[in-house]
């Protein structure tokens, strides 16, 4: 990388800077008392099985990529499990709410972005750019079990928010065992 053109080092720089404010706000939303959206949850439960999807089509002639991807996903769920179960449901006047468990969104959420960002170095230390193979980024293992485990978790996550919406709209709070507020 050529430094001595501003514009060369600006890129890099404005990118990270555009990383670290998204993260800080996914982080400070998961961090406290939420309003359930009616349209978040649905949102995640269908995007992301279809980003699934294309990394599996994508490594189709990788297979331990593949089963890294799902062993990550499995994993996901079993968090999302025990996340839901961390979770502090309210039923008030004004809407449904929940507190989520911050260690583990937070956490990670945070894996994986220390996994890209190790990546993205080993990367640039080797070619001195990032005109690497992109195909093998997406390809590493360990990339894809972590990336696998996150989407696990958000997926079952929002599966289990929509689930407890669900009771609280068929039962009420009493029929949901929530408290209500």
């Amino acid at each position: 990388m050529d430094l001595t053109h501003p514009i060369t080092l600006l890129l890099p720089v404005g990118i990270a800077a555009l990383v670290v404010w998204r993260v800080h706000s996914r982080i400070k939303r998961m961090v406290g008392r939420q309003r359930l959206s009616r349209v978040r949850p649905w949102l995640t439960v269908v995007l992301f099985p279809l980003l699934l999807a294309l990394l599996l089509f994508a490594s189709v002639d990788h297979p331990e990529a593949a089963g890294a991807l799902l062993g990550g996903v499995l994993l996901g769920c079993a968090l999302a499990w025990y996340g839901l179960r961390l979770t502090k449901f309210e039923v008030s006047p004004i809407g449904l709410f929940y507190t989520p468990n911050a260690h583990l969104g937070v956490a990670l959420s945070l894996l994986l972005i220390g996994r890209l960002a190790y990546r993205a170095v080993q990367v640039y230390a080797a070619h001195g750019s990032f005109h690497a193979d992109s195909g093998a980024f997406a390809r590493s293992p360990l990339t894809l079990v972590i990336f696998g485990t996150l989407a696990g978790y958000y997926v079952a996550y929002a599966a289990g928010l929509l689930r407890w919406k669900h009771r609280v709209q068929v039962g009420g709070p009493a029929a949901a065992g929530e408290r209500r507020s």
